[in-house]
């Protein structure tokens, strides 16, 4: 752990007083002060751009008196002149330093409360995580599997069925839920020994756990074993209580590892019929199955290539992770892990993956160990100085072909897509996935030993290193999956009540 007790580094950055420490590994602290001088110098600036842009009853623009203007104006004036003020003396701060955010700051001063004052300094701090100083592992003799995989026809098959589903027909059902039938209602969720709940919605989705997720189903985004069991029996108009730990990597520091209940109030649920498989055939204008199942293979050949790329590049990642070691932040904050877990959706995008598979593979994320997560965070840092070093640059057209490739898959419109991705903050995230799947491709032509290995030996050397559940996603996760503990109590039958949106 760092020396939080260190004296400060002392630095004048365009005219402020900076001084730095050490709060933690890969987290500094930032004493910032702008000194009286400047703060009259930019209050007097906005106060003048303010008198020649605004016309006040009686006045001509530009003509209304100063102690008028600050009467009437002098408080906003203020608030955005000291927000401005405090943005640019962090950014000058950071670049002058040449200090490497991770993310955006975390204010230790609360900036709503400070009040400028003619005359006066003003002094505020933040908090900031950092790329660590490490040094770069050696990228010699890495050995990478290329696997070879063959579309098989069972493999078409599979691929057909799903497009069956994903076209069918929906129904309503009121009770005897069958496997991936989807349940629509309100949920809440509450801390054990707490009254109030930390989480309403009046649209949340169960889906029944299919037959093949061993009983394990998504609640709220957390992985709960024994899904089914709580379900079985369940109608329209109940309310099913799950009781669950949160795990400690979960990305609200609030809850993590707390015991909370989440109940979820069934308002409707909802069947799919498969379609025929001429209905898919028609759907998509093909003369018959034949050109179906070869348009499907030709996807498929498409996709496969896709998880024969990314199955290099994980063994890549796993092999540098053990290269190299440095201090993390002791904690995933909250922003850490967010991010972490918007990489790990961009990568199931990416493979093309079903919106319900995703919320599935999601939800086991979380589940997995802090030392998974932790994991995750070096390997950010890690391709970060490789892209760097490897000179790896992201241009805005690799940025759209990537968000084409997977509205494609998704069967949704490029600029739908790049829109949703936009509103949710989650489009630098394709940057960063095109800029690390560059870099390790690099490292893999010019460093590494590959050679080939036939599909069962794949399997055999993924089941020697995740277990026979299965993969949970990024080979560099290093572990198996993990599901979070789960208590089951008894279902009660109960009255709608509204819950307010959070």
């Amino acid at each position: 752990m760092a020396d939080t007790t260190a004296t400060p580094e002392e630095t004048t950055s365009s005219g402020n007083e900076v001084k730095i420490k050490e709060v933690g590994p890969a987290r500094k602290r930032l004493t910032i002060t702008v000194p009286a001088d400047a703060i009259d110098e930019k209050l007097e600036a906005s106060l003048a751009t303010l008198m020649t842009e605004t016309a006040l009853p009686g006045f001509r623009k530009g003509r209304a008196p100063k102690a008028l203007m600050q009467k009437r104006f002098g408080s906003a004036l203020k608030t955005e002149t000291r927000n401005q003020i405090v943005a640019d003396a962090y950014s000058a701060a950071i670049e002058e330093n040449q200090l490497k955010p991770v993310g955006d700051p975390e204010p230790v001063t609360n900036i709503e409360e400070l009040e400028l004052k003619e005359g006066q300094a003003l002094t505020f701090e933040v908090d900031i995580e950092v790329v660590p100083d490490f040094d770069m592992p050696k990228l010699d003799d890495i050995e990478i599997k290329k696997p070879k995989l063959e579309i098989s026809d069972e493999m078409i098959d599979r691929e057909i069925e799903r497009q069956c589903l994903q076209i069918g027909q929906e129904s309503k059902v009121d009770s005897d839920f069958q496997p991936s039938d989807r349940l629509v209602g309100s949920v809440k969720a509450t801390r054990k020994g707490e009254d109030e709940p930390f989480f309403e919605h009046e649209e949340a989705l169960i889906q029944v756990p299919g037959k093949d997720a061993k009983g394990r189903g998504q609640v709220l985004g957390l992985l709960i074993d024994g899904l089914d069991k709580i379900l079985k029996g369940a109608k329209v108009g109940d309310t099913i209580p799950v009781t669950t730990t949160v795990p400690e990597t979960h990305e609200r520091e609030d809850i993590r590892g707390k015991e909370i209940t989440i109940e979820f109030s069934i308002r409707q649920g909802v069947r799919v019929t498969p379609a025929s498989v001429d209905e898919v055939v028609e759907r998509y204008g093909m003369a018959d199955e034949n050109m179906l199942r070869e348009q499907i293979k030709l996807a498929l050949e498409q996709r496969r290539d896709y998880e024969q790329a990314d199955a290099m590049r994980q063994q890549l990642y796993e092999e540098l992770i053990k290269r190299v070691d440095f201090e993390l932040p002791e904690k995933l904050s909250e922003n850490q892990a967010a991010r972490i877990l918007q990489r790990y959706e961009m990568e199931l995008l990416y493979r093309g993956l079903a919106p319900e598979e995703i919320e599935e593979r999601l939800a086991e994320s979380r589940a997995q160990s802090v030392e998974v997560a932790r994991n995750r965070l070096k390997l950010f840092f890690l391709m970060s100085r490789l892209a760097e070093e490897k000179n790896i640059q992201v241009n805005e057209q690799e940025v759209n072909g990537r968000i084409a490739m997977i509205a494609a898959q998704r069967g949704e419109r490029p600029e739908q897509l790049r829109n949703e991705l936009t509103k949710s903050g989650r489009i630098t995230e394709i940057a960063i996935q095109v800029r690390d799947h560059k870099t390790a491709d690099k490292i893999i032509q010019e460093h590494a030993k590959v050679s080939d290995i036939s599909a069962d030996e794949w399997q055999k050397l993924r089941d020697k290193k995740l277990g026979t559940e299965g993969d949970s996603g990024s080979a560099a996760t290093g572990s198996k999956k993990k599901t979070t503990k789960k208590k089951t109590t008894s279902k009660k039958k109960t009255k709608k009540k509204s819950t307010k949106k959070d």
